[in-house]
């Protein structure tokens, strides 16, 4: 029972969490934001909520905007038993399984294949925090820290501010749970090498590169690498068979042949997320030295011991810089105290080890002059990753040392935390000092020093709690019964506080909120066709939204995304040939000016908006509450033949040429390649079929003709006519040409894996 009784503690702390899910049937996915912030959502609910259905925190709205649109069409290909190859959906088509987060390989997606798929995401939500605190209780133990320090430590991870920021998107924890069963069997294989403990390693390690997200991925490779080496290096030295070198060699040479394996394994992920990268505006946009928010602002700090300090998005009253979620470092005021107890009191090699983990995690988070050199080098991928994300090593190595920490004072009883908790009561004076005072002094507005004095309150007495504890924990040495009694109070207190954290930043919604269908999607979903849309307000239908209803946009929303689509966009928002850089996007493509012969080009059949439009290209069709739906006469098929193609030498040349009001872009096509003397003749094309990964088009011509699809041009894709492959061209900067001999032809694009 002593051994199944701390799962058993952990389960329940997580099944309270989830209540609402359980007993009420609340998914743990941010769909009041869809339904509170956006039309033609909000238009839905208009008779019953005018002032729209409230939401509980509009900064999560990125699972709803990306990671559950994505999986759901990567999951509904799947079972059609195609590859998620394409997403023809946003950004006039992109990669979908090369972005990464679509985590189309991860073995737990499994259950999406034996549940309905909202109930698979949100038990997949709820494995996050199970799994992740399991998997670090028994790594503890492994270390032979007491059971009750195992317990705090695992709590304190799986509850920790990076862990809740994070918990809904439902692919970064998904990589990061993995992490304490990787160490877990590196330990138990440098004791003994066995197939169970094998499996296990290889097994977590495929899990943990195909969850979902590389950045926190590259982080866990490194701790984990790090880890192996520093075990590895102790093992060598104490053996004194040969000389350590030869044993470190020696020892590592089974962990190698694994990580190849893995490696080969999970290259259908990492090889075309890799070409993807190549051909993206990853970098565009991205200046660590002007984008607010990049780095770990110095006064954030105080967020590891007053989380809401500077506010809170679900409360709407955060007033700290840029995004809450990417600063929030909080373990709870208890795992922390013991953190620093073992940091300072502590002398052992796993606590060097997780020390200098963490250390090193906020010397590289923070604006230091260590951390700019990434930057300024242009490393690849460290010079594009945001480093705020290293508060996953950060928490991660908080939440051992408070394991640790617990344990030596379980233990040792010793009385040196009374330093601890001397400097963490000055430390909690000076911010009192500062709320009540000097905040005056920095200009801070009345009303923000408030917010600061109301949040700093519940960490305060659950500081000054904890201290009373301690010191009767101190004085009772002899009394078992007292000290058992005084323990219960501690965890009954760190409980409390970590949930109470974690609830009020996180978000659950009635069943009937996500992705409701309203009578302007079904609008679009039998009138769209083969064709787009497009918004002239960001208040309309969020972008990657429309993959979840298999609707057609221009728009789009991911880190990744292609280089000459976003050029093309930016010189239609710009209204004028202006591909320079910085586009402004941000990773959120989002064009607005319906008036740009560009989207006429794209597709785009029907403009939707929240005002009369009075313009004579466009015609209103449809209006369901403030949402108007016109259609756009001037709107060229999605594909065609010209009766010219010209050679330019450059992308600007190029965007120039399109802007050029002498050529019609129904006529004439753009192509950078080489071209051969050519006379192109129009004839007629139909659009047969058309999926993600293939599209088949049936030409008639009286002549060679020049096709253009009005797709975005990718490397994978390829084309036959009458299955004779032949090459696409990139024509008008980021769609795809092809020459077609005279007659009646059968042309198939094809989407492959590389």
């Amino acid at each position: 029972m002593k051994k199944i009784f701390p799962v058993l503690f952990i389960f329940l702390i997580i099944l309270i969490f989830f209540r609402q899910f359980l007993l009420s049937g609340f998914l743990p996915i941010p769909s009041d934001d869809l339904i509170g912030l956006y039309h033609p959502f909000r238009d839905l609910y208009a008779k019953t909520n005018p002032n729209g259905i409230p939401y509980k925190n509009y900064l999560i709205t990125d699972p709803i905007r990306q990671q559950y649109p994505w999986r759901f069409i990567v999951i509904a290909m799947e079972k059609l038993g195609q590859l998620p190859l394409w997403n023809p959906y946003s950004f006039a088509g992109y990669p979908l399984l090369a972005n990464f987060q679509s985590a189309p390989f991860y073995p737990l997606n499994i259950f999406f294949f034996l549940l309905p798929f909202h109930f698979a995401w949100s038990l997949l939500i709820i494995l996050q925090p199970f799994l992740g605190a399991i998997f670090l209780f028994f790594y503890l133990q492994s270390l032979r820290l007491d059971w009750r320090a195992g317990v705090l430590g695992a709590l304190a991870f799986c509850f920790s501010g990076f862990f809740v920021a994070w918990l809904e998107w439902n692919t970064v924890l998904q990589v990061v749970i993995w992490l304490p069963l990787i160490l877990l069997a590196k330990d138990k294989l440098l004791r003994k090498w066995t197939i169970g403990w094998g499996f296990i390693f290889f097994f977590a390690e495929v899990c943990e590169f195909l969850g979902g997200h590389i950045q926190v991925l590259f982080y866990s490779l490194c701790i984990s690498n790090l880890y192996l080496f520093v075990r590895i290096s102790q093992k060598a030295k104490k053996e004194k068979k040969s000389s350590v070198i030869l044993s470190i060699f020696r020892i590592y040479i089974p962990f190698l042949l694994v990580g190849i394996a893995i490696l080969v394994v999970t290259a259908a992920q990492w090889l075309p997320t890799l070409q993807f990268i190549q051909f993206s505006a990853r970098s565009v946009d991205q200046n660590p030295f002007t984008t607010q928010g990049w780095f770990l602002p110095w006064q954030h700090l105080v967020q590891f011991v007053a989380p809401d300090f500077f506010g809170n998005p679900a409360t709407l009253n955060y007033w700290g810089i840029w995004n809450y979620a990417e600063f929030v470092g909080y373990i709870g005021i208890i795992p922390l105290l013991f953190a620093m107890y073992a940091l300072f009191f502590r002398h052992d090699k796993k606590t060097f080890f997780f020390s200098v983990l963490f250390f090193l995690s906020l010397l590289f988070a923070l604006p230091t002059p260590v951390a700019v050199i990434p930057f300024l080098l242009k490393i690849p991928f460290l010079s594009t990753s945001q480093p705020t994300r290293l508060l996953y090593v950060t928490d991660f190595s908080l939440a051992i040392l408070a394991a640790v920490g617990a344990d030596y004072f379980l233990k040792k009883q010793d009385k040196k935390i009374l330093i601890i908790i001397g400097f963490f009561a000055l430390l909690f004076g000076g911010l009192w000092v500062f709320v009540l005072k000097e905040g005056v002094t920095f200009a801070i507005p009345l009303m923000d020093l408030q917010i600061a004095k109301q949040n700093l309150i519940f960490p305060s007495v659950t500081f000054v709690a904890f201290a009373v504890l301690v010191m009767f924990f101190l004085l009772t040495q002899q009394k078992k019964n007292v000290q058992y009694a005084l323990l219960f109070c501690l965890t009954i207190l760190f409980v409390f506080d970590i949930v109470r954290f974690a609830e009020k930043f996180i978000p659950f919604t009635p069943a009937q909120y996500l992705f409701p269908q309203t009578q302007t999607i079904s609008f679009l979903q039998n009138n769209l066709g083969n064709y787009r849309y497009m918004t002239t307000d960001s208040q309309i239908f969020p972008p990657n939204v429309s993959s979840y209803y298999h609707l057609q946009s221009v728009d789009g929303y991911d880190p990744l995304y292609l280089l000459r689509y976003g050029e093309l966009v930016v010189a239609s928002e710009r209204g004028k040939p202006d591909i320079n850089e910085p586009f402004g996007f941000n990773r959120i493509i989002t064009p607005h000016s319906y008036n740009s012969r560009i989207m006429d080009l794209l597709g785009v059949k029907y403009v939707l908006s929240l005002h009369e439009e009075k313009n004579p290209a466009l015609t209103k069709v449809f209006q369901e509450g403030q949402t108007r739906i016109f259609e756009n006469k001037n709107v060229l098929p999605r594909a065609f033949f010209v009766n010219k193609v010209i050679q330019t030498h450059s992308d600007q040349e190029t965007i120039e040429n399109i802007f050029n009001m002498q050529y019609s872009l129904n006529d004439v096509a753009f192509v950078q390649d080489t071209i051969p003397p050519f006379s192109p003749t129009k004839g007629t094309v139909r659009i047969l079929a058309y999926s993600p990964n293939s599209i088949t088009i049936n030409t008639n011509n009286s002549a060679d003709g020049f096709l253009v699809l009005t797709d975005t041009f990718y490397p994978t894709w390829q084309v036959a006519i009458d299955g004779n492959k032949t090459s696409i061209l990139q024509t008008d900067l980021a769609l795809r040409g092809v020459y077609v001999p005279k007659g009646v032809h059968r042309v198939v694009f094809s989407d492959r894996l590389l």
